[in-house]
């Protein structure tokens, strides 16, 4: 199988790299910096720095998951900028690419978020939600998905990730909150009744490779646990994977004075339910947050 992967070098790229990198693929990384990263993953991936430098009627798969992090930094106007075109521009191109190919992929895996959502109350979400909050998050992977979805033909089938919180501990969020923790001065955030929707890292991967064996998965797929959590629930189980207390409470004023806009995505969340994938037969290996917090700690 001939893949064609952007955003490689990030949380799931590297982990999705790593678990398809065998000898009966071959997989294009695009990336912007070919020595960084040439750096992180794995000799054997072929390196490109532009789209048009890959031979799009030889790809089977395109995996996209380009995007500047979006709770890296404070959202200023110049950060909003980067983090909707980083997804939109090379999302377009590839769509563009795909749909002008004699002989196209046969599918686009293409990058989104439960952030389309917006902000909601404890109320179970599946794909077929359509209730969206107008916010930020939104009008990214709304675009987002947009875009990936002029790809879409009876020869090409596009499908949606839209990503929870991906667990990992040497990346990502759950990497962010160790060391307050393992310090003992972890604990909720605000109330800690928002509902996070997250996903232990290795049941990403899987998710992904099951969405390309499963010709009927297609358009949006939640990319998330089954059992959802709150806050307050989720820091009680890190604590206590770490053996330590879960004392603290960050309140939201502070988090909006360093933070600013960017705080909504740790003071609100989404109750998100992965129906497509559970309907499809998909077995999530870690869908209790305790257990996977122990798999990924011990």
């Amino acid at each position: 199988m001939n893949y064609l992967i952007t955003g490689g070098t990030g949380l799931i790229g590297q982990a999705l790299i790593k678990s398809i990198n065998t000898d009966k693929n071959t997989i294009t990384v695009l990336t912007r910096n070919i020595k960084s990263a040439s750096s992180v993953i794995n000799k054997k991936v072929r390196f490109i720095d532009k789209l048009l430098l890959t031979n799009i009627e030889s790809t089977d798969i395109v995996i996209n998951l380009a995007g500047e992090p979006i709770a890296d930094k404070r959202w200023s106007q110049e950060q909003k900028n980067r983090i909707c075109q980083s997804r939109w521009d090379i999302t377009e191109e590839i769509a563009q690419l795909i749909s002008i190919a004699e002989k196209p992929p046969s599918l686009l895996i293409s990058g989104s978020a439960i952030g389309i959502y917006g902000r909601q109350n404890s109320q179970a979400i599946d794909e077929t939600f359509k209730d969206f909050h107008q916010e930020f998050t939104h009008e990214v992977c709304a675009k987002w998905e947009e875009k990936a979805l002029l790809a879409c033909s009876a020869n090409t089938r596009v499908a949606l990730l839209r990503t929870g919180i991906v667990l990992d501990k040497s990346s990502g969020a759950l990497a962010k909150m160790l060391l307050p923790f393992k310090l003992g001065l972890g604990g909720k955030i605000s109330k800690g009744d928002q509902v996070m929707s997250w996903v232990h890292i290795d049941d990403m991967v899987s998710a992904i490779l099951h969405i390309v064996d499963n010709d009927n998965l297609s358009g949006p797929v939640n990319m998330t646990s089954p059992n959802a959590v709150t806050n307050e629930v989720f820091s009680k189980a890190l604590s206590k994977s770490l053996h330590r207390p879960s004392l603290f409470t960050t309140p939201a004023p502070l988090l909006k004075l360093i933070f600013g806009e960017m705080a909504e995505l740790l003071l609100y969340g989404q109750n998100v339910v992965p129906q497509k994938l559970l309907n499809s037969g998909f077995v999530f290996k870690h869908n209790k947050i305790e257990a996977a917090l122990t798999d990924l700690l011990q």
